[in-house]
């Protein structure tokens, strides 16, 4: 923040809807997730969505939300269900899970 307090860390949970397995979702998120220092984990679901679970920052967070509304060029987002709450501790480094 502007004033030297650190920002917030959060965690963001999210479900990407749309055509996004197969087309590397995944991958460009655990790029885009390290980038940004960000901890825990994508992975693909068996009903054809993608799920994330972030934490960091909260200004990273938002930026990777930006990205995940986008998500990879041959990727369709047509929404992105989100839910915010306190860091719980994610997994560090940023990682692929299987498939759930």
């Amino acid at each position: 923040m502007s004033d030297g307090t650190p920002a917030k860390t959060r965690r963001l949970r999210a479900v990407v809807l749309g055509s996004v397995q197969g087309v590397g979702f995944r991958a460009t998120t655990l790029d885009q997730a390290r980038r940004l220092g960000l901890a825990g984990w994508v992975r693909n679901r068996v009903d054809g969505t993608v799920e994330v679970l972030a934490e960091g920052a909260e200004p990273k967070l938002n930026l990777f939300l930006a990205y995940l509304r986008r998500g990879p060029l041959g990727a369709h987002v047509a929404g992105v269900v989100e839910d915010w709450s306190d860091e719980q501790g994610a997994p560090i480094p940023f990682q692929v899970k299987r498939t759930e």
